[in-house]
């Protein structure tokens, strides 16, 4: 039995046919036609999957269901809100399954099917309770407990990103002061480091950045650390300060045996995990006692075609 994963971003849609094992088989993707309106959207998913299935003689039969990672909101009802792709509260999955009435048809946040793919898949394969961080242009994740995502009450749960860890010196894109996304994504690694720079500090972040504050990014400061940069020092570890609150936080509520860390910030994985473990034990109630492991994530960007797979 065959399963499709479908992830949606801003740019571009992945679409995967995926075995039992979460190994991607074929592959094909489209452009995102955001102008073209939700429909055309609709549309190419149909388009894209079918040719897919055709193109390597897959009967349709064979394939058990299709999920979708989306970008953004789903409700408890499954209406979908995606701010970078124009939509507020759409009947997606209604509308999904129209095109393919002989399927069964799921979708999630991209953070949470991300996580769902580690946890089959990847980095937290085999655990019982699996935390995932995605730490890029902002931050996001998803919970994963027995094999299923977790995601509360009323669909609005494991927005890890936006749990509120101190008091920061801008606000968050959400509206709120203080989340764990304006401390420790690639945006509040730049902010920072603009922050000391534009104070005075002198730095090599700045000529990493040709001469151009404008320029720095997250791998300026990685690299400029790896340097010895004071700068990038401070801001480095003052990402990482928190990321352990962050984590010591979940571990004192859910006992993960995984904590896996995944995003673009992931790539400067050794000097992410170096001493990370100690600076949570700071934080976590029972000092002397074993939590959990905490890794790189593994998928990388395959993590979305494999997790809306195995939606359920």
């Amino acid at each position: 039995m065959y399963y499709v994963g479908i992830d949606i971003g801003g740019t571009g849609i992945q679409a995967g046919v995926v075995d039992e094992s979460g190994k991607i088989l074929f592959r094909k993707e489209c452009i995102t036609d955001v102008n073209g309106g939700f429909e055309k959207i609709i549309e190419d998913i149909n388009k894209l999957v079918r040719d897919m299935i055709k193109e390597n003689d897959i009967s349709i039969s064979n394939v058990k269901s299709i999920g979708c990672g989306l970008p953004g909101f789903i409700n408890k009802e499954g209406k979908v809100t995606c701010v970078n792709l124009g939509w507020k509260e759409i009947e997606f999955t209604k509308s999904l399954k129209a095109k393919f009435p002989e399927l069964e048809v799921y979708a999630d946040n991209d953070a949470t099917v991300a996580a769902l793919a580690e946890a089959k898949a990847g980095s937290m394969k085999g655990c019982n309770v699996g935390v995932m961080y995605t730490l890029g242009t902002g931050v996001g994740g998803g919970i994963i407990i027995n094999g299923k995502p977790f995601s509360g009450a009323h669909n609005m749960g494991s927005e890890i990103g936006h749990v509120i860890i101190d008091t920061n010196y801008y606000d968050c894109n959400c509206g709120n002061n203080g989340c764990l996304e304006t401390f420790c994504s690639a945006t509040a690694i730049i902010k920072y480091a603009k922050k000391l720079i534009s104070e005075g500090r002198e730095s090599k972040i700045l000529i990493l950045a040709d001469n151009n504050i404008e320029n720095i990014n997250a791998k300026n400061v990685f690299d400029a650390y790896r340097e010895n940069d004071g700068v990038a020092v401070e801001t480095i570890n003052r990402f990482k300060r928190y990321l352990a609150k962050a984590i010591a936080g979940m571990i004192n509520t859910l006992d993960p045996e995984v904590i896996s860390l995944g995003g673009g910030i992931s790539r400067a994985g050794d000097i992410i995990l170096d001493g990370l473990d100690e600076l949570v034990r700071e934080y976590v109630v029972f000092k002397n006692e074993e939590f959990a492991k905490i890794v790189i994530a593994t998928l990388n960007a395959d993590a979305g075609v494999i997790g809306a797979a195995f939606l359920s």
